[in-house]
C-alpha cells in the first residue's frame, strides 16, 4: 500500500508543477494553421511608410485572390503607377443589385524597431499567448486575409451571393488617401461598381463586444501666427510675440480641457467632441549653436490639429477662432484649413444612419448576432478612414474590425493580434458577407 500512496503523491506533485507552466496555444486545424500562416506572410511584407512595398503586397494578394476564383483588377491613379489599387470581385447571381464593397488599406505607419519586443516585420507568433506581433496586425492587414478566408469558407459551403462582392485594397490611407481611395471614389471605375454599401476598418475593443463606427470626425488644420515688437531678452514689456501666442495657447487649452472633461466623465465618446491639439511651434532666432537666448523674437507660430464631429456647428467654431483663440487685437492672425468635405453630395452631415431608416444597418446587426457577437453603441471614429470618401457620395458605410477582448494598439509599439481573435474574425465575416450579399432590399 505504501508504494501506491507514494505514487499518488508523486503524481499530485507533478500535476501541481505542470499547472504552473504556460499552457500551449489552442491546437488548430490544418486550415486554421494555414490561415494564420497567410496572415503572417502578409504582415512580413514591408508596407510601412515612407517606402511601402506595394508591389510586394500585390504579388501576394492577387494570386491569393485568383486561387479562390475571384476576378482581379489592378487600377492606377498616379502617373508613376507605383501605387496600385487592387480590386477583387466575386460576381453575384443578380448583377442588377447594388454591390457590397469591403475595403482595406495596404499601407501602414512606420515602426520604431528598437522599441518593440519583437521585430515589427517578422510577424512573430508567441506560442504561449498566440499573439502575432507586427506593424499592421490590427491596422489593418488582418482584414484582407479575413475577407478572403471568409469567402473561401462560403465557397466551400457552395454559397452563391446574390449581390456582387468587391474587395478594394488601397494605397496611401495612412497619409490621407489622396492617391488612393479619394481618386478611386471619383473615378468611372468606382461608379461602375454600383456600390450600395461598404464595410471598412474599425478598431479593436478591449471588452467582449465589437465596436462599430458610423462616421469619422471632420479634419481641419489651424495655424496661428503672432507678431510683436522684438526686444532684449531681459526686458519686460507688453505685446511680445511669444506672449501673444501664449495667450492663444492658454485659451485653446481651456477649451480642450472642457471637451476632454466630457469624455473622461463618460458624458460623450472621443469622437463626439471637438479636439484641438498643438502639433508644432515655431519661435526664436536661430544661432549656430541653437537659438539666440538674449533676444525676444518678433514672430511666433503654432499649428493645431482640429477635429470636429460631423454634426458640429462649423460657423460657431470659426467665430470662436476669430474672437477667442486668435483675436486680431493682440496681433494674432490665423489660417483655418479644411482637409476634406464637410457635407455629402446632398448637403447633409457625413454619417451613416444606424437605425431602422437604414436597412443595411439591420442586416449587419443581425449578421453579428447570428455569428454569436454583440455590438457596442455605434460610435464616431475620432480619427479618419477611407469611409469618409464613400459617405460623402451618400453611400452608407460602416467601420468594423472584429477584434474583441483586444487592447487598442494601432500605431503603437508592439502591435499584435491574437491568433484566436484573428480566426474568429474570419467566421464573423462569413456571416456578414453572407447576409449583406443576400440582402434583397
Amino acid at each position: 500500500m505504501a508504494p501506491l500512496r507514494h505514487r499518488r503523491l508523486l503524481l499530485a506533485v507533478v500535476i501541481l508543477l505542470l499547472s504552473g507552466l504556460p499552457r500551449p496555444a489552442h491546437p488548430f486545424t490544418e486550415l486554421e494553421s494555414d490561415q494564420i500562416a497567410r496572415f503572417q506572410e502578409y504582415l512580413r511584407i514591408r508596407t510601412a511608410h515612407p517606402s511601402p512595398d506595394y508591389a510586394g503586397a500585390a504579388a501576394f494578394l492577387l494570386p491569393y485572390a485568383a486561387s479562390l476564383g475571384l476576378r482581379t483588377t489592378t487600377l492606377h491613379f498616379t502617373p508613376c503607377r507605383t501605387k496600385p489599387l487592387l480590386l477583387l470581385t466575386w460576381p453575384g447571381s443578380d448583377p442588377s443589385l447594388p454591390s457590397v464593397l469591403l475595403n482595406s488599406h495596404i499601407d501602414s505607419v512606420p515602426a520604431e524597431a528598437e522599441r518593440w519586443s519583437h521585430p515589427p516585420f517578422a510577424a512573430h507568433r508567441d506560442p504561449a499567448t498566440g499573439r502575432v506581433y507586427a506593424r499592421g496586425a490590427q491596422d489593418d492587414k488582418c482584414l484582407p486575409v479575413q475577407y478572403l478566408e471568409a469567402i473561401r469558407g462560403l465557397r466551400a459551403a457552395w454559397f452563391v451571393p446574390a449581390r456582387t462582392v468587391h474587395i478594394s485594397l488601397v494605397p496611401d490611407e495612412e497619409i490621407g488617401g489622396v492617391d488612393g481611395f479619394e481618386k478611386f471614389a471619383r473615378s468611372e471605375e468606382f461608379r461602375a461598381l454600383n456600390v450600395g454599401f461598404m464595410l471598412d476598418e474599425g478598431q479593436a475593443s478591449p471588452t467582449d463586444v465589437f465596436r462599430v463606427f458610423y462616421a469619422d470626425r471632420l479634419v481641419w488644420r489651424l495655424i496661428v501666427k503672432a507678431a510683436g515688437a522684438p526686444g532684449h531678452g531681459s526686458r519686460m514689456f507688453d505685446g511680445a510675440a511669444v506672449d501673444n501666442l501664449m495667450d492663444c495657447l492658454e485659451t485653446v487649452a481651456g477649451f480642450k480641457e472642457a471637451q476632454f472633461g466630457m469624455v473622461k466623465a463618460g458624458e460623450r465618446g472621443p469622437g463626439e467632441v471637438v479636439s484641438v491639439n498643438p502639433v508644432y511651434m515655431k519661435a526664436g532666432i536661430p544661432s549656430p549653436t541653437g537659438f539666440v537666448m538674449n533676444m525676444q523674437p518678433s514672430e511666433a507660430e503654432v499649428g493645431f490639429d482640429l477635429r470636429l464631429p460631423p454634426t458640429a456647428d462649423i460657423e460657431q467654431i470659426k467665430r470662436r477662432v476669430k474672437e477667442e483663440w486668435a483675436p486680431a487685437h493682440i496681433n494674432l492672425t490665423y489660417e483655418l484649413i479644411r482637409k476634406g468635405p464637410v457635407t455629402d453630395v446632398a448637403g447633409r452631415p457625413i454619417f451613416t444612419a444606424t437605425d431602422e431608416s437604414n436597412p443595411w444597418w439591420s442586416v449587419f446587426e443581425q449578421a453579428i448576432t447570428s455569428a454569436g457577437g454583440k455590438l457596442s453603441k455605434p460610435e464616431i471614429l475620432s480619427s479618419t478612414t477611407d469611409s469618409r470618401f464613400v459617405r460623402q457620395l451618400g453611400i452608407p458605410a460602416l467601420g468594423f474590425s472584429p477584434m474583441s477582448n483586444t487592447p487598442i494598439l494601432l500605431h503603437d509599439n508592439n502591435e499584435f493580434l491574437e491568433d484566436k481573435v484573428f480566426l474568429r474574425g474570419i467566421k464573423v465575416y462569413e456571416h456578414v458577407i453572407r447576409a449583406l450579399s443576400s440582402f434583397q432590399g
